[in-house]
């Protein structure tokens, strides 16, 4: 049987460093920091104070206010990202058969704050049960795609896909197949997320995996730096339209670029620690290659997912260099969480569109807050340190991996006939 060819025709972006797809990406190229105090609760108390949240984002400039209560802010978020996207994508339902449109969305944890809020509620009452009636719809991960798929009417395959951070990209990879196998002509995916909570900091700093830089939270997500010391939690959505080739071409869309691979491994070493020497790292590459039948020298790019952590930067480095070998000298390699912080669920979604829109530009965004050397790490690799680079980007590859050891990947190329 012979794959259907996939290509990107719209996108859609909510981040810590642009509320919009212009936006963000000139936040990228600009080596600009979402990082700053938490506002959306005090954090006084805890160990980390600071977040990558959303600026000057109200919600009621895009959703009607009684439909927004009705929403955790994850579904507000997945909501404003693809209403950007189909109107960047020129898709219009109404000439297609919407059976076979789909949503497939990513989210690590879902409604995070709803779930906090509605219990801290019930716990300041006499323990009679009074719950929201839309605690539940507000919570649950599948809703985003749900809320999707019934603005538009779209009636094809309908899911979330949840592995942790590794979410989103999980999505990508999906609706790419359902495509490529000629089930759908096209699908909204990607993922959002909304942890910046009580709940959300304080899990994580109990895990110990967020940076505590709050004397200079700015430059706390520094990647493959010798004293970086944990994320940043952001939060926020992308989305991406995919689409059949020839369905695109038939309609004259504007094409980004063709995702042509995805690979998904498992470590299936550590619930939160990567392995030492990168075998989950080292087997997702492989695969994501393997399925796009390319070769590691024909890669030009690789958004790392470098999150800044101790352990996570090294062990991803030294599968990038097994599976690369000496061409690995010859990619650019960059964290854009540097900048964003680490969307969990909505990371892969977000590095997807960064890596589309280098091949899209011809320029690789930094890898910002680098200071000092780490003696673990090649001094041979080019990591894009502190100011985006120009260069022609013909291919280039987003990582991914989530907590309990998921990996994913995925392998744009710039759109030849």
């Amino acid at each position: 049987m012979e794959l259907k060819r996939v290509v990107v025709t719209g996108m859609g972006a909510l981040t810590p460093i642009g509320n919009n797809l212009n936006d963000y990406w000139n936040g990228l190229v600009n080596g600009v920091s979402g990082a700053a105090p938490i506002t959306y609760f005090d954090a006084t108390l805890f160990k980390t104070q600071f977040a990558c949240e959303l600026k000057n984002f109200n919600v009621e400039e895009f959703i009607d206010r009684k439909e927004a209560r009705k929403m955790d802010r994850f579904t507000q978020y997945a909501m404003v990202a693809s209403d950007e996207a189909i109107a960047d994508s020129g898709l219009d339902f109404t000439k297609m058969d919407t059976g076979r449109v789909g949503v497939i969305w990513g989210a690590g944890i879902g409604g995070l704050e709803t779930f906090q809020n509605e219990v801290l509620d019930f716990g300041k009452g006499d323990g009679t049960p009074r719950f929201n009636p839309f605690f539940i719809p507000k919570m649950i991960a599948d809703i985003a795609p749900g809320q999707i798929s019934i603005k538009y009417g779209l009636r094809g395959p309908n899911f979330a896909t949840v592995s942790a951070c590794a979410s989103s990209a999980n999505a990508i990879i999906d609706a790419m197949n359902y495509i490529r196998l000629g089930y759908c002509d096209a699908f909204i995916t990607g993922g959002s997320e909304a942890a910046v909570t009580m709940a959300g900091i304080g899990g994580f700093n109990a895990l110990h995996a967020l940076s505590t830089r709050n004397d200079d939270p700015k430059t706390a997500s520094r990647p493959f730096d010798k004293d970086r010391d944990g994320f940043v939690l952001g939060e926020g959505a992308g989305a991406l339209i995919l689409e059949e080739y020839e369905h695109a071409k038939a309609r004259g869309a504007k094409i980004y670029a063709e995702i042509i691979g995805g690979g998904l491994s498992a470590d299936a070493h550590h619930i939160t620690a990567p392995h030492p020497e990168g075998l989950g790292a080292k087997s997702v590459m492989e695969n994501c290659l393997r399925d796009a039948g390319v070769k590691p020298e024909e890669v030009d790019a690789v958004n790392m997912h470098g999150t800044s952590t101790s352990l996570g930067d090294v062990a991803e480095l030294k599968a990038i260099k097994y599976v690369f070998g000496e061409s690995a000298y010859k990619l650019n390699i960059n964290s854009t969480k540097s900048m964003t912080g680490h969307l969990l669920g909505a990371a892969g979604a977000i590095e997807a569109i960064a890596s589309i829109l280098a091949i899209k530009n011809e320029i690789v965004p930094p890898t910002i807050n680098h200071f000092t050397d780490d003696d673990e790490i090649d001094p041979k690799f080019n990591l894009t340190f502190n100011k985006a680079q120009k260069r022609e980007v013909k291919m280039a590859m987003s990582n991914t991996f989530g907590f309990g050891g998921h990996n994913a990947c995925i392998l744009f190329k710039k759109l030849s006939d």
